[in-house]
């Protein structure tokens, strides 16, 4: 029983944790008039991932390359698929137009990029293995998705939030070291007990990762997205998703490859095809509908997909 009190302690940390993060670094950004697009793509977007870095890193360190990959490429597929579709059952998503045409599309464009990073072997006669010199372009194509997000902060500056600008610097600083503490004991916590459990059940590594791991690293993404929509901040929303996906893998793999070269997980080729499915569905549902937006029926059907690849992803074991 021990391995479950460490993982579900450990989801509760880094849901507290992003919870606090995600707070202090939005009360911090609104102090400087920052635009809800901008804040979701950049400050809460990190602050969402900041549970799949903390357990990447402790699992590249230990060496489980299975739930590295599993937790990033999980992640994605559900922040998309399930909080993506729960977001638009609950009230359909107006997606601002340079998100159709540049976060997602960029969103795409990195899912594509570990695709074929993964498949080396396909390409050339390397191993099949996410190398250190792999972390570095990661996270240089990180560094032009951020050199892109603060020219468009520029030109989108807003006026300062007076309720934000009362907000102590103490509080804020509060949060921010809190919410990394928890994040950092919860990451460890959950990483043992996954590791436990999969070998407990002689299931891998990979498939508690994808699925535990990955829904449990992305619960500050789900509740961070629904009370947005419901607030009827859909900017905030979709930012969220788009740069939470962005973030995953341009700089926490990039990071998590940089720290210990990754061993490519047999058979994560399905879940990379529908890491890059997802992300290309809601560039199509933007023009099938109600253009720009994400209906109800719409959100249904991202469920339906994500129900799909579970069944396939637990057949396989």
């Amino acid at each position: 029983m021990l391995e479950y009190l460490q993982l579900i302690v450990g989801l509760g940390l880094l849901y507290k944790g992003a919870d606090f993060l995600v707070d202090g670094s939005t009360s911090l950004a609104k102090k400087y008039g920052v635009s809800s697009l901008v804040i979701g793509l950049t400050i809460v977007a990190f602050g969402t991932s900041m549970p799949e870095l903390i357990v990447n890193v402790i699992a590249a360190v230990k060496g489980n390359a299975e739930i590295s990959y599993g937790n990033i490429v999980g992640s994605n597929i559900i922040n998309i698929l399930v909080i993506l579709g729960i977001s638009a059952l609950v009230l359909p998503i107006a997606v601002h137009q340079s998100t159709i045409w540049k976060e997602i599309p960029f969103a795409v464009l990195a899912s594509a990029i570990l695709f074929i990073m993964s498949n080396k072997v396909n390409f050339s006669n390397s191993k099949n293995v996410l190398t250190r010199g792999d972390g570095i372009v990661l996270v240089c194509f990180f560094a032009i998705f951020i050199y892109y997000v603060f020219e468009m902060m520029k030109a989108k500056k807003l006026k300062v939030d007076v309720k934000a600008k009362k907000v102590t610097g103490l509080k804020i600083a509060l949060m921010i070291i809190g919410g990394l503490a928890a994040l950092f004991f919860g990451g460890k916590l959950t990483v043992d007990g996954a590791v436990a459990i999969a070998r407990g059940f002689g299931v891998s590594e990979f498939l508690v990762s994808a699925t535990i791991v990955a829904l449990g690293t992305s619960l500050p993404e789900l509740v961070t997205s629904v009370v947005a929509v419901i607030k009827k901040q859909m900017d905030l929303s979709v930012g969220n998703i788009v740069g939470s996906n962005i973030f995953n893998i341009f700089l926490i793999m990039g990071v998590t490859s940089i720290i210990r070269p990754l061993a490519v997980p047999q058979g994560i080729n399905l879940d990379l095809f529908f890491a890059i499915i997802s992300s290309i569905l809601i560039f199509v549902f933007m023009f099938y509908g109600t253009r720009h937006k994400i209906d109800r029926w719409q959100g249904a059907v991202l469920l339906v997909v994500y129900i799909a690849y579970l069944i396939i992803i637990i057949k396989r074991g």
